[in-house]
């Protein structure tokens, strides 16, 4: 890790390393912030936070247009089979999605959200998703491109290190 401390150079500025440190920082927070925001959401509906991380990722998979898949969402929220199966069964008796057969292989299940949660679902990420939009507004198109290169590419090397070094659950020896 670089040291957040590194020195500032003769302008006064500071360094690379300790830019990339803040921004590490600053992605960092953003994370448990989020993370928190989903705690609190789960918390609202009464809900344990595996099932509303599960949820949310069902419902932003079907605003995207690309509803989940029991497998999917298992990889989605990092979960065995068994026990996404379970968490489902937990939603599906909540109220909070259904299960559907859409594609002509009716073995495929794909999840949605029920039309109960959504307007709840609504209410609570409605502010947020105000208060993002109007961060972004403050940056130009180009800079949200160089924004959403700079992070699908902190996404892909994270993706590679879970996929291989990680992949046992730790850096590979």
């Amino acid at each position: 890790m670089a040291n957040a401390d590194a020195g500032a150079d003769r302008d006064g500025g500071s360094d690379d390393a300790t830019r990339v440190d803040h921004l590490m920082d600053g992605l960092r927070a953003f994370g448990a912030n989020y993370t928190e925001f989903t705690r609190r959401f789960a918390t609202w509906l009464g809900l344990h936070s595996t099932d509303a991380v599960a949820l949310v990722e069902i419902l932003y998979a079907e605003d995207k247009g690309t509803p989940l898949s029991p497998a999917r969402l298992s990889e989605r929220v990092s979960l065995s089979s068994g026990a996404t199966a379970i968490l489902l069964k937990r939603l599906e008796q909540a109220g909070h999605i259904v299960r559907t057969r859409e594609s002509t292989d009716r073995r495929v299940v794909t999840l949605r959200s029920s039309p109960d949660i959504r307007p709840r679902a609504e209410a609570f990420f409605g502010p947020y998703a105000e208060r993002m939009a109007e961060v972004m507004a403050a940056y130009s198109p180009q800079e949200i491109q160089r924004f959403e290169d700079f992070i699908g590419h902190l996404s892909s090397t994270m993706d590679t290190l879970l996929d291989n070094e990680y992949r046992d659950g730790g850096p590979a020896e």
